[in-house]
């Protein structure tokens, strides 16, 4: 097996082990290329149909690229699709800094959609080497009662042996690409020949590397126009993946303080 073998081997052997090991699954569909190929992989892991719900926790301010994308491949692709709104911004801890108080939306939506279906794991399509506190990541996450991540108790996953036990009253997180980067992430997409957000793509000198709200995302400088541009153009920047990102670049401790508290 080549390197994107050998990822996406692990990758299926991760979403199987959890639908083996859980009762009740969702997959969270970010419309992003991480999750569009975890998707993929969960196609290909259960033989053409994710046999668990896609579940889009919806600010209501994705780029209407996003949209299009979720209302034509979630009927193209068979998803189960459960869309679910966000809490207004005044609902949200206000001592947060503004881009991160817009992104923690997302953490009470997230609360709210695991209320209302009681799901006892959750798959996410975050990596180690998009961001510091990602890093610190297990494979399969425990979270407290409240949705919380305690980075100070994460148990240790040695030989591929995993905690398939949440906490009663709470989840898991589990993250099949956790392994992957950036590059294998755009190198499996042209292999696979996997749909993308037209965004990802150079238009008048920018594109946007890491795809959010609206409002608090912004695109990089780049001339690249297709996958293998992508790819050439990461071979040789030092420009962090998520640049583009307001949250990235407000207090030191902001994304942690998220992620504490159930941000993906």
């Amino acid at each position: 097996m080549d390197h994107l073998d050998e990822l996406e081997a692990q990758s299926i052997y991760i979403l199987r082990e959890a639908f083996a090991r859980l009762k009740k699954l969702a997959l969270l569909w970010s419309l992003g290329k991480d999750s569009n190929v975890m998707i993929w992989l969960a196609r290909k892991a259960f033989f053409g149909r994710v046999p668990f719900p896609a579940l889009h926790v919806d600010t209501g301010k994705k780029f209407p690229e996003m949209y299009a994308f979720r209302d034509r491949f979630g009927k193209e692709w068979d998803l189960d699709l459960r869309v679910e709104p966000c809490p207004p911004i005044d609902a949200v801890d206000p001592t947060l800094p503004p881009a991160a108080r817009s992104a923690a939306r997302k953490t009470e939506g997230l609360k709210w959609a695991l209320n209302k279906y009681g799901f006892d794991g959750l798959i996410a399509g975050i990596r180690r080497d998009e961001e510091a506190t990602r890093a610190k990541e297990r494979v399969f996450s425990p979270r407290g009662t409240e949705g919380g991540w305690d980075v100070r108790d994460q148990p240790p996953e040695f030989w591929d042996q995993f905690n398939a036990s949440p906490p009663q009253g709470a989840h898991l997180r589990i993250h099949p690409i956790l392994h992957w980067t950036e590059a294998d992430i755009w190198a499996y997409t042209k292999r696979e020949n996997i749909p993308i957000i037209p965004l990802y793509l150079a238009k008048d000198g920018k594109r946007y590397r890491s795809l959010g709200d609206q409002d608090i995302t912004n695109p990089v400088a780049s001339t690249a126009s297709n996958i293998d541009e992508i790819l050439a153009e990461l071979d040789a920047t030092k420009i962090p993946e998520r640049a583009g990102r307001a949250l990235d670049h407000e207090t030191e401790d902001a994304f942690e303080r998220l992620r504490v508290a159930g941000y993906l």
